[in-house]
């Protein structure tokens, strides 16, 4: 079960945003008291609430904004309790001066904005001896690795327990408490509205995670990134899962570089499957695993990672899909031989996407030319394929057939720049832009102005999510659905 938090300055906002979620399906929310500005009338928010209610009163210390005095507070939360509230939460200092009384149920609540504590199973035992039916501990997760503190703190309790790591990196805390046996999680009513740092909206738990759908048998896959917030991978892939009804749900797992080892270790722990690797972890990924494939070693970067038992078992889909996608723009057939011979392609990035982009190109049998506005990148590229290199000040003097974008420049919000100039693109030249958000980037605008044939990074990002898909399930993916699901996300324009 969801529970909603809403958080509104007046009653009539509070009420009236409360029976719309209920409209929407909500099963529970939690009405923030300290939001409300001015006197609280309790009566006049229970009075013919349409679901269940959590009373939540939270003290400015305790990440809330009430500044109204404390004994005001705890009046506020005594008469909430004889009102016949469903639930009432309680901060574990004031627990015992507010005694149990009626069917109404105490969350025992502890936060922490600033980290997660080493002891969480002390912490657990004394808020569990406060009288509470459910205790809910809500932390600020520092290390990926304490999400599965938290999750394996949840299935172990033997009292009803609710465990939150807070923050972009806490987020599988959140989709996933259900699996380990949580009453319920919290989400917040619209993105804007977020009452806790990492707070997913209703909408995104119910729809995109159907996060009451997820269970202890359900199979976890994700993506792991930093930052993670602005990929669509989970957008596509749970929608694929549902469309297929399959009992598997894509988390979002942030996972800076220095923890990515210890993450790894715990995915096992986590019931993890598979993974989507992206920014920054493609390359240093490829010394993770137990077995590569050629295109992993070949490109020396990895971009999909499966885990049978001890073994981690690496792929490269983004070679493959950025190959498609290229040669049906061109009109060249499936298994041509060096299709590209005598072509020219200067690629600007030399990270994991560019060495996949040469690799497929230099098989094909192009000339390829790299550059990165780090040169020690291309350079280092360029020795690994036997292929050439450029200065990046002088990548408009390369003369080329294909162009290619593999650097970030041009992704949302940057979406004003672009990594070369119009002036020198030519109607001759094929262009491919590896960004796919947003779909018609800057680049690609350019190169459109000028006659250029394009290929936009939707159709490799699609492409390689939907060789991944089948790598994950051995299910064909619903590659039509996963196209709208994107273009849909990102507001694209059809061309």
């Amino acid at each position: 079960m969801i529970c909603v938090s809403i958080g509104r300055g007046r009653h009539r906002f509070m009420m009236a945003e409360h029976r719309h979620l209920v409209e929407q399906g909500a099963e529970l929310v939690e009405l923030r008291l300290d939001y409300i500005n001015g006197e609280v009338n309790i009566r006049r928010l229970l009075a013919d609430r349409p679901c269940p209610v959590v009373i939540t009163c939270r003290r400015e210390r305790d990440g809330g904004k009430w500044n109204k005095g404390e004994e005001k507070r705890l009046l506020l939360l005594r008469t909430a309790i004889a009102e016949g509230v469903e639930y009432v939460d309680l901060e574990e200092d004031i627990a015992v001066q507010i005694p149990r009384f009626g069917s109404t149920r105490r969350i025992i609540s502890y936060h922490d904005f600033h980290k997660t504590p080493e002891d969480l199973e002390g912490l657990h035992r004394h808020l569990a001896s406060l009288d509470a039916d459910i205790v809910k501990i809500s932390t600020m997760a520092n290390h990926p690795h304490d999400n599965l503190r938290m999750l394996e703190l949840i299935r172990r309790s033997k009292i009803p327990t609710i465990g939150i790591c807070m923050g972009e990196i806490g987020i599988p805390t959140r989709i996933l408490a259900g699996k380990y046996g949580a009453p319920f999680t919290y989400a917040t009513f619209h993105h804007e509205r977020a009452l806790a740092p990492g707070q997913l909206t209703f909408q995104q738990m119910k729809e995109v995670y159907r996060y009451d759908e997820i269970n202890t048998e359900t199979d976890v896959y994700g993506v792991v990134a930093d930052p993670v917030a602005h990929s669509l991978s989970p957008l596509i892939h749970n929608a694929a899962f549902q469309y297929l009804k399959l009992n598997k749900v894509y988390v979002p797992f942030r996972v800076p570089r220095e923890h990515l080892n210890q993450f790894l270790e715990d995915c096992q722990q986590l019931g993890v499957k598979g993974l989507s690797v992206t920014i920054p972890h493609k390359e240093v990924m490829v010394s993770q695993l137990t077995q590569a494939d050629g295109a992993v070693r070949g490109i020396g970067a990895c971009n999909t990672v499966i885990f049978e038992g001890k073994d981690r078992l690496g792929y490269n889909t983004d070679y493959r899909a950025a190959m498609e996608s290229l040669e049906e723009a061109m009109g060249i057939p499936a298994g041509a031989e060096a299709p590209l011979r005598g072509k020219t392609a200067l690629i600007l990035g030399a990270g994991g996407v560019g060495k996949a982009i040469a690799y497929g190109l230099i098989r094909r049998g192009a000339s390829v030319v790299v550059t990165d506005g780090i040169a020690e990148k291309a350079h280092q590229l360029a020795q690994q394929f036997q292929c050439r290199f450029a200065e990046w000040p002088l990548r408009h003097s390369v003369p080329a057939d294909i162009l290619v974008n593999a650097t970030p420049i041009g992704m949302h919000p940057n979406v004003d720049e672009t990594p070369f100039e119009r002036r020198h693109m030519k109607p001759s030249m094929v262009v491919f832009d590896a960004v796919y958000n947003p779909e018609n980037t800057l680049f690609i605008k350019e190169a459109r102005a000028q006659n250029c044939k394009v290929v936009t990074g939707l159709e490799m990002f699609v492409r390689q999510a939907a060789l991944q898909f089948k790598l994950f399930t051995g299910h064909d993916a619903p590659v039509e659905l996963m196209r709208e699901v994107v273009r849909r996300s990102i507001a694209a324009v059809k061309y």
